[in-house]
């Protein structure tokens, strides 16, 4: 434990003498720090989907700068420093888990989730915050990751299909409201119902244990792998893309998917 805690404290001395001694840090503030702070996330996940543990480790440290940056930020503001931040956070855990620090049951991850946003709820509530179950699903986030949390927060309040299966009811029920729009050519109604669609898979990966944004990511480089192979095939032999059709383009494809 001494050997965390001296690493730990060896980054805040070296975050103090960035802030006073360097030109860039000296002038970087939370809102500059925010894009940078997101291309950090971005490039631990990329990291992560790689399966790159060095590259995670690189990355964790990064982000672990960023999180420090903010601290003394805060703490030169006179709003909060590193230690308000970690006794905020080891709070908020311990009063969240009230099954490993309380005295209170549950039979398995369903039922701590349900805990957890009943206990947000409450704590909302006693400091007189008038937020509900979906504000704090940050408005910045992709959509196809902000729809995920959505249906994963009024889950934990038992909003949710009684049995995983019905959800595939809804997929084709929007399915075919899509195809009704589609056959008007309504444009605006086509997109609206098209999201329906989406926002209904994203159910049911979730209910299935599956999380979309990584799935349809598997999906990307698949294809990134398969294409890439089509258009260096093409090129070796002296072809262009533009002048094939699809037929002459399925043969590299099919064995693109061949050699995986």
């Amino acid at each position: 434990m001494k050997e965390k805690l001296d690493a730990f404290a060896e980054l805040l001395n070296i975050m103090d003498e960035l802030r006073e001694k360097c030109p860039w840090d000296k002038v970087q503030t939370l809102e500059t720090l925010r894009t940078l702070s997101i291309e950090e996330v971005y490039e631990l996940s990329d990291a992560i989907i790689n399966k790159d543990l060095d590259g995670v480790k690189e990355e964790v440290g990064d982000l672990m700068l960023h999180l420090v940056f903010y601290a003394k930020i805060g703490s030169e503001k006179g709003a909060f420093d590193i230690t308000d931040v970690l006794k905020a956070i080891s709070k908020k855990l311990i009063n969240r888990h009230p099954h490993v620090f309380g005295e209170t049951e549950v039979t398995g991850t369903k039922q701590v989730l349900q805990n957890w946003e009943e206990i947000k709820l409450k704590e909302k509530q006693t400091n007189k915050q008038k937020k509900t179950v979906l504000s704090g699903v940050p408005k910045s986030l992709p959509a196809l990751i902000k729809a995920y949390r959505i249906q994963d927060k009024v889950s934990g309040v038992g909003f949710d299909w009684d049995f995983k299966e019905q959800v595939w009811a809804k997929v084709t029920e929007e399915i075919n409201e899509f195809q009704e729009e589609m056959k008007k050519n309504d444009k605006e109604k086509m997109e609206k119902e098209f999201g329906d669609i989406f926002f209904a898979l994203v159910n049911a990966a979730r209910l299935y244990g599956i999380n979309p944004e990584d799935a349809l990511e598997q999906t990307n480089k698949k294809f990134i792998k398969r294409f890439n192979y089509l258009e260096t095939k093409t090129i070796q032999q002296g072809k262009s893309l533009h002048d094939m059709n699809l037929e002459e383009m399925d043969i590299y494809w099919e064995e693109a998917k061949t050699l995986e």
